[in-house]
């Protein structure tokens, strides 16, 4: 296995407000707590430990929540180090995605489980447990009802609708039996989809399946999986909810934040003077009429938050010092500081999970055959093809030399002119001409990729294996591709390769 890491800044795939936030730059300060690094921590920790979290009911609905599968030692000892005021979690959240969707969700888990592990480590005066957070209460089937298979779309078709994690299975198995048929690859393939079919075939919905397959996955990491659609722990933020839907009490204090963040950044999502949607068996609707104080303290579990309220759900009911999440979420999680502040919540951590690619040896090498350095896979598809053309004709194509000559006639010029009219009319004749090279110098290129037009395909090919529909790997292809190669081996490989704090994009090459 060679590794390779890639400053994410070469990657051309993250936002100038992710790439601040790893560098720590010092705008983001009035945004966060503190930025991620282990010393951070012990801080965080002091400060969590003087809120009030009702362990004691969490455990009691973690215990129930998982009565119904099989957990290992592991996740069974952190569920019941919850209780202790000693023991901290760090979390991570997703959509409850088909077969568990894209790639990157294995790396969320994986990077908050790592995490845990260093803490241990750092601090061994307290316990960490690893926490996913299920997003059952989203509504978009759409966007959790497929997942992508070598190339190939395995879509479920459900028509129930409201939240995805209450909706029955029906349909299932189709899909299951379209996963056997592409990965029909003999004994490997038996692993995984056996997996699939202990997950879905014996559990009532997607929130109780969800559960199962990521139990399987990282049960023996000691991992604790969580579905928020519980009264009893909503019954502990019904202040917060009537705050938001009776007196709109959030959306001034989050549309200064984003005020404040918009002069350097885009804000990720949008505010709204309710941001609580309403939950029925089957529609999950945003709240836009008045609503009596006596339902929320009676049925608190009708009101599910939007993507801004759910993390002050999330911090009121863990005993949560680290949040793992993408960009989008780091994006999002710091419109909210100062809804926390007024709650006189603390604000976790925030730690952005791993980002990774994987890829077989003979790829990488055929990649280095055509002289390019594993970063400039990330360049787009002309540019790469440029490259190339350049890199085997050496200098001859480039007119940098030619340029660089008509500028000093032109300077030459310039500096024997006194009248400032002419000068202006100089220096565009000359922008003329370095444009007119410019253009020769493209149509030069695009000449020589017509010579080598077979290996120009062959450097198209790589570039959509590795990043289908021209985005990231992790975002479009599911774990059991690599899982035929790794076996239950694949976990295990990544665990030991990623680190949360490493702030690079990391290559596996096998």
């Amino acid at each position: 296995m060679e590794i390779i890491k890639i400053p994410y800044s070469k990657t051309n795939y993250f936002s100038e407000l992710t790439l601040d936030y790893i560098n720590k730059n010092n705008n983001l300060e009035y945004f966060i707590n503190r930025f991620p690094d282990l010393d951070s921590f012990g801080e965080q920790i002091k400060e969590k430990t003087k809120q009030q979290i009702n362990r004691e009911l969490l455990v009691s609905v973690l215990e129930r929540q998982n009565s119904q599968i099989e957990l290992s030692n592991s996740s069974l000892n952190n569920i019941k180090l919850l209780k202790d005021s000693r023991t901290f979690s760090i979390t991570t959240g997703h959509q409850i995605c088909l077969f568990t969707g894209p790639l990157y969700f294995i790396f969320k888990i994986i990077s908050a489980i790592n995490l845990t592990e260093q803490l241990s480590k750092k601090y061994p005066e307290n316990n960490f447990v690893p926490i996913l957070w299920m997003a059952s209460e989203d509504h978009d089937l759409e966007e959790v009802n497929h997942v992508n298979i070598f190339g190939k779309k395995i879509q479920w078709n459900n028509n129930s609708t409201g939240a995805v994690g209450r909706m029955s299975l029906e349909g299932i198995t189709k899909c299951i039996e379209e996963m056997e048929d592409i990965l029909n690859l003999g004994e490997k393939k038996s692993n995984i989809i056996n997996i699939f079919k202990e997950s879905y075939l014996h559990s009532n919905n997607l929130s109780e399946a969800t559960r199962r397959l990521v139990n399987a996955l990282f049960g023996k990491y000691g991992l604790v999986i969580i579905d928020a659609d519980e009264k009893e722990l909503k019954r502990t933020f019904t202040s917060v909810i009537k705050k938001d839907v009776i007196y709109k009490g959030f959306v001034n204090t989050i549309r200064e934040t984003n005020k404040m963040l918009h002069e350097s950044y885009s804000v990720q999502a949008f505010v709204r003077d309710v941001n609580f949607f309403m939950l029925s068996d089957n529609n999950r609707t945003l709240i836009k009429t008045n609503i009596e104080e006596s339902l929320i303290e009676k049925e608190p579990n009708l009101f599910s938050p939007n993507v801004l309220l759910r993390p002050l759900y999330q911090e009121c009911i863990l005993p949560n010092i680290g949040v793992v999440g993408g960009q989008s979420e780091i994006a999002y999680w710091l419109q909210l500081k100062s809804s926390f502040e007024q709650e006189q919540i603390p604000f976790p951590i925030l730690v952005l999970r791993n980002s990774a690619m994987i890829l077989r040896k003979k790829l990488l090498n055929r990649i280095r055959s055509f002289n390019f350095n594993l970063s400039d896979i990330f360049l787009n598809e002309d540019l790469l093809h440029a490259k190339y053309v350049k890199s085997i004709n050496k200098d001859s194509l480039s007119l940098i030399n030619e340029k660089e000559n008509i500028k000093k006639i032109y300077f030459s010029i310039i500096s024997r002119v006194k009248d400032q009219s002419l000068e202006t009319s100089i220096k565009a004749d000359l922008k003329k001409h370095l444009n007119s090279l410019e253009k020769m110098e493209l149509k030069i290129v695009r000449l020589e990729k017509r010579r080598n037009e077979d290996v120009v395909r062959q450097i198209s090919k790589i570039k959509k294996q590795l990043f289908p529909n021209n985005t990231l790997q992790e975002r479009h292809s599911n774990f059991s591709e690599f899982y035929l190669d790794f076996g239950d081996n694949f976990i295990e490989i990544l665990k030991n390769n990623l680190n949360p704090l490493d702030s690079n994009f990391v290559v596996l090459s096998y």
